[in-house]
């Protein structure tokens, strides 16, 4: 299982706050972040409502879309919905893979170009 299966969870499972573990040495910040991270999944239209809002107040979404396919109409109208909520933000969006989409905030771009070798 790799790190994003494990972040994100296998296709059909669910994930509770408390399925997270906190890494030995690693604290979770007192003070309040600027931006935070979700973890979300696209099982149908009414799950971009969440995604919509966390974008409108700045943080970055990682979706997991492994219910569809790229190919799929419904999969087409989601991305164009949250390509025009990344535009219209200023911020930025891709797919990864099959099986995740990336949404950030204005001031948040990411990059095209894989780390390491």
């Amino acid at each position: 299982m790799g790190f994003m299966n494990k972040l994100l969870g296998e296709s059909g499972s669910t994930r509770r706050t408390d399925d997270y573990v906190e890494l030995d040495g690693v604290q979770a910040p007192e003070a309040q972040a600027d931006t935070q991270m979700h973890i979300a999944k696209i099982s149908e239209k009414q799950d971009v409502i969440d995604i919509k809002d966390a974008v409108y107040a700045g943080d970055i979404v990682v979706a997991d879309i492994t219910r569809h396919t790229t190919q799929d109409r419904t999969m087409e109208q989601i991305s164009d919905e949250l390509q025009q909520v990344a535009r219209g933000v200023g911020g930025d969006i891709v797919q990864k893979d099959e099986d995740q989409i990336i949404i950030t905030p204005r001031g948040v771009k990411i990059s095209r170009e894989k780390l390491g070798r």
